[in-house]
């Protein structure tokens, strides 16, 4: 399966772009082949691939070019980060789902606008009712205490449309992965220990991860053609704790031994059959297939996501009479490849 795309960056004119807020737009499970067909389904796809293409190779503390929005970014998740402290865990008899969570997000929502304002240049502010939606929804969902790929999925769509509206630059996709998207993962781990987050739609010990699954994407773009890591190392607790701030797959997988007890192959089989993959390229290939039929081919994430003007439901087919429509990242279908082998333990 090929992993590379033609990525393009055109951004909307933010003068006279028509922005909408957008609304939630799959209702039942046979809505499915609607976002399947439409340009949201192609932009979203297409901006993953084009991220995994840029930081092949590429480790965390790297030299990257970036612009002033993306120091920006991440100044803005650092302040978010601060309220989990100003917000501490309530105590409570349940083991998971801590209330003060919900005092969290309110303080998001009241406060989004506002510090997304401080993020664009004032020419983009006109972009803000659409793309702060997903900020909203970036983080987890208030009433269930939950979080997910769902969510993690409407931060990648929030970086998206910053790009779509010309924040970010074409030089920041770097950047993107390793500063902002990398501190956002930061965040939303502390979240999801502080406030005892529930997962959102496990698959428990056959999934990659409770909340996470881009980062393996990315983390394994990243280490591919590296000279000493090979998949089978990242089972190595040496290897993990030396490398798990220069990669983000490693990172991962420290977060998992953090949070997690017993034995590896036990608690994350998913990953542990990923071990025995020959190569970096392989399975990052593979994931990206798995994520294509995990996440983005199912109703219970989908039934989430929010389409408005940037990421339309609408079918790819129309952009052509669409003149206001100028696609960002736009992807084929990926191939046919087999899923990686199952392991055998090392």
């Amino acid at each position: 399966m090929s992993t590379s795309t033609k990525a393009t960056h055109v951004c909307v004119s933010a003068k006279s772009h028509e922005f909408v807020v957008p609304k939630k737009c799959v209702k039942t499970p046979s809505d499915l082949a609607l976002w399947e067909k439409s340009e949201a389904y192609y932009e979203y796809l297409g901006f993953i691939l084009a991220l995994n293409g840029a930081v092949q190779g590429t480790a965390l503390d790297a030299q990257c070019p970036q612009s002033l929005v993306i120091n920006n970014v991440v100044q803005m998740l650092n302040k978010f980060d601060e309220w989990i402290t100003e917000i501490p865990p309530t105590e409570q008899p349940q083991r998971f789902g801590n209330k003060s969570f919900r005092t969290w997000h309110e303080r998001l929502q009241q406060n989004a606008v506002e510090n997304v304002k401080q993020v664009l240049p004032e020419d983009l502010h006109r972009a803000i009712p659409e793309i702060v939606q997903y900020l909203y929804e970036s983080f987890g969902n208030p009433t269930r205490i939950d979080y997910g790929t769902g969510h993690e999925m409407a931060f990648l769509m929030f970086l998206c449309c910053m790009f779509k509206i010309g924040a970010f630059e074409d030089s920041d996709k770097i950047a993107v992965v390793i500063k902002v998207f990398n501190r956002y993962l930061v965040l939303v781990r502390r979240l999801q220990i502080i406030y005892r987050m529930e997962p959102a739609g496990s698959h428990g010990v056959w999934s990659l991860d409770d909340y996470q699954f881009v980062p393996f994407i990315l983390g394994s773009a990243q280490l591919i053609g590296h000279p000493r890591i090979e998949p089978r190392h990242f089972v190595d607790q040496g290897i993990v704790e030396s490398y798990s701030k220069k990669y983000m797959f490693l990172g991962c997988i420290e977060f998992i031994s953090k949070v997690k007890i017993g034995p590896f192959h036990e608690h994350s089989n998913q990953l542990w059959n990923v071990s025995a993959v020959s190569s970096w390229s392989k399975v990052n290939s593979g994931l990206i297939k798995m994520y294509q039929a995990e996440v983005l081919a199912k109703f219970p994430v989908i039934q989430h996501v929010f389409f408005g003007s940037l990421l339309p439901l609408r079918p790819m087919a129309a952009q052509c009479s669409s003149p206001r429509h100028v696609p960002t990242y736009r992807s084929t279908p990926v191939g046919n490849n087999e899923p990686p082998p199952p392991a055998t333990p090392l």
